[in-house]
């Protein structure tokens, strides 16, 4: 405000005495004299005048010249009078630009953050490593290691982490009101995106991904993001017949179909026929690894909505911890993660291959014991407590995937 006041008027301006500015004056007689006499009174004049705009302005800005314009004689009176006159000088003082490429990467930089925190990337690194995971397994000899593979992991990598920006994006969209009592940090509910930009950033990402699929040409790609769009819609939508993350089973039955079946079977349909043009066989290395993620993700599902406890009743979702409590929700999802275990550890031990018994084996016996010594650490009344192991059981994740390539 200061600078805009400051900045209507002149930072700099003379001030000049002059006679009495007669039309009769006698140019023969008309002299200018600095008189000694005079000095001081014009001194003073110019505190006065300065004083005067600096109790106005703040700061000692004008620049003030006095000239004492006399006629006739220099015994009379200099009949003086002081005019002001403003003139334009360029101001020194910072005013904002938006043009300034400080502010423009400032802002930037904030909208990057705000991207960061919408699109959930603690959940992308289940998504890269099952991606990884799955397209490894379809490996049966090593030259089938080769850039056309690399090349089809990277856009598989690429086409299926746009789409998880736009399940969360949709899942964001309806739960605002929500996400302001449970995750008030994320950046639509904390207003560091508007609701348009979210809008035009799912729109944007899901158009993307079928864009991807259509370039790519792989039907089965062409599917699995169909597929995606249609459950996390169906997840989200605050709309009759829809929202099904209201019902603990039905909401289930969306996670797991996303994570347990869609994106490993078309990754594996993918490989299997696009890339190394062979029929597609539902191996036993394959069945094993859904059944293993479907009993953890309905694991995910029932520990993901115990801190969530207090948002979901105030909005009417009758989720398995508000209708069962805390306590019982956080141990079925463990027993449900000590299922997924052992299906893998009855995996590994019925292996015909001795090295894939012993990484399996010992790998998931870890594994199992590190979930264990976590669940009895968990702080049942601290939210941050329950929380903190949300997302350990995702990083537990990222570790099974990290040994699925050595199931055989």
């Amino acid at each position: 405000m200061e600078s805009l006041l400051v900045g209507s008027f002149p930072h700099a301006s003379s001030v000049t005495t002059g006679g009495s500015l007669l039309p009769h004056i006698h140019g023969a007689n008309k002299k200018i004299y600095y008189a000694r006499s005079y000095a001081p009174k014009a001194s003073q004049q110019k505190r006065k005048v300065q004083n005067k705009y600096n109790l106005q302005f703040g700061e000692p800005s004008l620049n003030n010249h006095y000239k004492c314009i006399e006629g006739d004689s220099p015994n009379k009176k200099c009949n003086r009078k002081y005019i002001v006159k403003a003139s334009s000088e360029p101001s020194f003082e910072s005013e904002p630009n938006a043009c300034d490429p400080k502010t423009v990467l400032h802002s930037v930089k904030n909208f990057l953050v705000a991207f960061q925190k919408f699109s959930r990337p603690f959940s992308m690194v289940g998504i890269i490593s099952n991606i990884i995971a799955t397209s490894l397994l379809t490996v049966e000899k090593l030259s089938d290691i080769s850039p056309l593979f690399f090349t089809n992991v990277l856009k598989a990598l690429v086409l299926n982490l746009t789409m998880s920006i736009y399940v969360n994006g949709v899942n964001q969209l309806f739960d605002v009101e929500i996400d302001k009592i449970n995750k008030p940090y994320l950046p639509l509910a904390s207003g560091e995106l508007s609701y348009t930009t979210g809008v035009i950033i799912v729109a944007l990402f899901l158009i993307m991904s079928f864009w991807l699929a259509w370039i790519i040409g792989s039907w089965s790609f062409i599917w699995g993001v169909l597929a995606q769009s249609i459950v996390g819609f169906v997840y989200s939508a605050n709309v009759p017949l829809l929202r099904w993350k209201r019902h603990p089973v039905l909401a289930a039955m969306c996670l797991v179909s996303l994570s347990a079946f869609i994106l490993p079977i078309t990754i594996f349909i993918h490989f299997q026929t696009f890339v190394f043009k062979r029929m597609t066989i539902f191996w036993r290395p394959l069945i094993s690894v859904i059944a293993f993620t479907s009993l953890y993700f309905v694991g995910i599902s029932l520990c993901k909505d115990i801190p969530d406890m207090e948002g979901d009743k105030a909005f009417g979702i009758n989720s398995f911890s508000t209708r069962f409590g805390t306590k019982q929700a956080f141990w079925l999802s463990v027993t449900l993660f000590k299922m997924a275990f052992g299906v893998a550890l009855f995996t590994a031990a019925t292996s015909s291959y001795l090295w894939s018994k012993v990484i399996t084996g010992l790998g998931y016996a870890v594994l199992a014991s590190i979930l264990w010594y976590n669940a009895k650490s968990v702080d049942l009344g601290s939210k941050d407590s329950v929380q903190s192991f949300y997302i350990f059981i995702w990083k537990l994740l990222s570790a099974h995937y990290f040994l699925v390539p050595f199931v055989r």
